[in-house]
């Protein structure tokens, strides 16, 4: 199996993908959910979730997460990071709007934005600090 470039890895993450983020969690095993997220490369993970939610409590306990991108048909890739949250900041259309509309379009994701923000709205964002790739499509 081959690995990534730096620059391929970066792309791929950018790229639109479902992502399954993992957080660690006393007593248990980690909680893992997919999740909508924004990456350009060289920056940090963004994702959008809600005050008091559970995946809200363990990133603020553990500080830190992992996210998963994945590629489900041949040939398979994936990219998976793991980095410090480096701010948790309320939701505002202008930082969780892009998430929506990246994966909706502008439309519907400005319309899932005015539906879905909340008071209670977060954007997290991690910065990205180790890195797991495979590319089967170089072999």
């Amino acid at each position: 199996m081959a690995k990534m470039t730096g620059e391929e890895r970066e792309k791929f993450l950018a790229e639109l993908h479902v992502g399954v983020i993992a957080i660690e969690r006393p007593d248990r095993a980690p909680l893992a959910v997919p999740i909508w997220y924004a990456y350009e490369p060289g920056g940090e993970v963004h994702i959008w979730t809600e005050s008091g939610s559970v995946k809200e409590k363990l990133i603020r306990a553990a500080g830190r997460f992992t996210l998963t991108a994945q590629v489900e048909e041949q040939p398979y890739r994936y990219v998976s990071v793991e980095g410090p949250v480096t701010g948790i900041e309320l939701g505002t259309p202008e930082t969780v709007g892009p998430i929506a509309i990246r994966y909706l379009g502008e439309a519907a994701g400005t319309a899932f934005t005015d539906q879905n923000l909340t008071p209670e709205s977060l954007l997290i964002r991690m910065r990205p600090e180790r890195w797991l790739t495979t590319d089967y499509s170089k072999e």
